[in-house]
């Protein structure tokens, strides 16, 4: 059973170690997305239509609302992975950089690289004061960083979706108000003047994702914070968010971060600065 060994909410973003034995399914985060195998059997983790391997010689990188999702090979006991989620304004990077966008989603985990994981993910299950976990965190995320562009001949894109379009604006801004599982997306294109089939089409062009895959976004989030930054019994959680059953919203939860909404809750823990 996946389960959430070592969980930090703080200004960074999020710190994880998970022990993750089922898939997840097709999600996306606003964040910069980090992964890294720290034991057990390797897995595969599909970014945009992509399958990478990862296991003790790779780094996984995804970059900001790019489609992904997490494939076990062993459904037994699975692995155990250290995950982090990072805030593109807490990375600052030079201003030469356009925020926190990888050169490749895969690459090679030097000898140095994994010394900085394995220790920073110590630092992660030992319960480290926010002071301590934040230099490990820049320096491995800054090394991470460097060692994606280091061969790679691709110059950075956007770090953020960049909408032009009013009327995907103006959907964008319906959805964020009041993100609900039960929100009629046609509703949404009509009061942005769009047919549905233009609507699909636009919205994708113009942001990469979905509207299903930025509405789902928009849920994990606010159920994230509900369930780190409150003590909302998960059954209000699940009203609030428009879900018809606190069953539905468990299935939700766990098809996008891997475990029941109880097990997250019980094992996060938010760092102050």
């Amino acid at each position: 059973m996946s389960r959430a060994l070592a969980v930090f909410h703080a200004r960074f973003g999020r710190a994880t170690v998970y022990q993750l034995n089922r898939p997840f399914n097709v999600h996306a985060h606003r964040e910069g997305h980090l992964i890294f195998h720290v034991g057990g059997t390797p897995a595969h983790i599909d970014v945009c239509d992509q399958r990478h391997v990862i296991g003790e010689d790779s780094i996984v990188v995804v970059n900001p609302w790019e489609p992904h999702n997490f494939v076990p090979n062993d459904i037994d006991n699975g692995a155990i992975f250290f995950v982090l989620y990072v805030n593109s304004e807490w990375f600052a990077p030079p201003a030469a950089r356009e925020g926190l966008r990888f050169g490749r989603t895969c690459f090679r985990r030097t000898p140095a690289l994994d010394r900085c994981i394995r220790r920073t993910a110590a630092l992660v299950c030992g319960a480290p004061s926010l002071g301590c976990l934040d230099g490990e965190l820049r320096h491995l995320i800054d090394s991470c960083y460097e060692e994606s562009w280091r061969v790679s001949e691709l110059m950075p894109e956007r770090s953020s979706i960049e909408v032009t379009d009013f009327r995907v604006r103006k959907c964008i801004k319906l959805m964020s108000d009041s993100p609900c599982a039960e929100i009629e997306l046609d509703h949404i294109a009509r009061e942005s003047g769009l047919s549905r089939p233009h609507f699909y089409r636009l919205f994708r062009s113009q942001t990469g994702v979905t509207p299903n895959l930025y509405l789902n976004t928009l849920l994990m989030e606010r159920a994230l914070d509900a369930l780190v930054a409150t003590e909302t019994p998960i059954a209000d959680i699940s009203f609030d968010l428009g879900f018809s059953s606190q069953s539905g919203f468990t299935r939700f939860f766990a098809g996008n971060v891997g475990m029941a909404p109880t097990d997250y809750r019980r094992a996060a823990k938010v760092l102050r600065a």
